[in-house]
């Protein structure tokens, strides 16, 4: 490994300057691991046990589809995003229920609102409140109640963490990350969320982007870089990295997780020990051209603005990567 000395506490990522004055600091822990899996870069951790929340979406719809979930297109992309709501979203979870011969009933997701701001003025207007198939989460829900079906699984206890379908996921992570999946918790939409370290989730990444041909890993993958905008949502991060950096996998996490593989299986997970994910994407930006990555000047994803009175004063200032390994030398300010 070339980069800075692994350390087993978090480090500083990220400074949020207002006016010049180092207003707050972001801490946590980045690993970067080669196609094949072995660590290139770290800050941090890199075996820190942590959460991956969303960012364990596309390894959930993995587990659906070798299931025998009939997932393909826009169904299965959905099936590994966060969705924000919009009308295109709700019907491709619309369809998978409908494919399997199940209606927005058999939900188990927690009711939510749109996060797209469209979508969720036109659900108020019309005088409805929060649904479960709207909720961000509703496309792996879906997936899952899918192949439940073509299981002959019970489909009302889907959630249930010794549930064939959940089993079907821990198995799914462990074969991928190389590490068993650990501890089980409910993450925020109800499913369960195993544990896993952080370069395993990075290694799971790696899986999918360098996956061959006619594999299931493969077929998540292609689903994934064929529509990012199922992934998030018009102007989603999510969405926004995959489309500025052509043949590359990202979905982030909740509690400031974030995951991303560029097209030759290089890639990069995050952990904002905060919870914050105001700079993770950057952050990830940051560490793959410390990695080598000749990645081009990418404004959408590393200028992170502070604003103040209407307009911008400051600017998120990434740490990692520059001289010393902490001295900010921001891109955009």
């Amino acid at each position: 490994m070339t980069g800075p000395s692994v350390r087993t506490v978090p480090v500083e990522l990220a400074r949020v300057v207002r006016g010049g004055f180092v207003e707050s600091r972001h801490y946590g822990h980045v690993v970067v691991v080669a196609p094949d899996g072995t660590v290139r870069e770290a800050w941090g951790d890199p075996d820190v046990l942590m959460l991956p929340r969303s960012s364990l979406m596309p390894f959930q719809a993995l587990a659906a589809l070798t299931a025998g979930a009939a997932l393909s297109g826009t169904d299965l992309a959905v099936a590994c995003g966060s969705h924000t709501g919009e009308p295109f979203h709700v019907e491709a979870v619309d369809a998978i229920l409908r494919g399997c011969g199940l209606t927005r009933t058999a939900l188990r997701n927690v009711p939510g609102m749109p996060e797209d701001t469209e979508a969720r003025d036109a659900l108020v207007r019309a005088g409805r409140g929060p649904e479960r198939v709207v909720m961000n989460c509703s496309g792996k829900h879906a997936a899952m109640l899918a192949a439940c079906v073509h299981q002959g699984w019970d489909t009302a206890t889907y959630l249930d963490p010794d549930h064939p379908v959940q089993r079907q996921v821990y198995d799914t992570l462990s074969r991928l990350s190389g590490a068993k999946a650990g501890r089980v918790v409910v993450d925020g939409c109800g499913a369960p969320c195993p544990a896993v370290p952080l370069a395993g989730l990075a290694r799971a990444g790696a899986a999918l982007a360098t996956a061959g041909p006619g594999t299931p890993e493969r077929a998540v993958a292609e689903a994934m870089r064929a529509h990012p905008e199922y992934i998030g949502g018009t102007g989603h991060l999510n969405t926004r990295f995959a489309q500025l950096i052509p043949g590359s996998l990202a979905k982030g996490g909740a509690e400031g997780v974030f995951l991303a593989a560029l097209d030759d299986g290089t890639t990069v997970a995050v952990k904002a020990v905060d919870g914050s994910p105001r700079a993770t994407t950057a952050v990830a930006v940051a560490a793959l051209r410390a990695a080598g990555q000749p990645l081009p000047p990418l404004p959408a994803l590393e200028d992170v603005p502070v604003e103040g009175g209407g307009r911008r004063v400051g600017a998120v200032q990434i740490v990692i990567g520059t001289p010393e390994g902490g001295a900010a030398t921001p891109a955009h300010v």
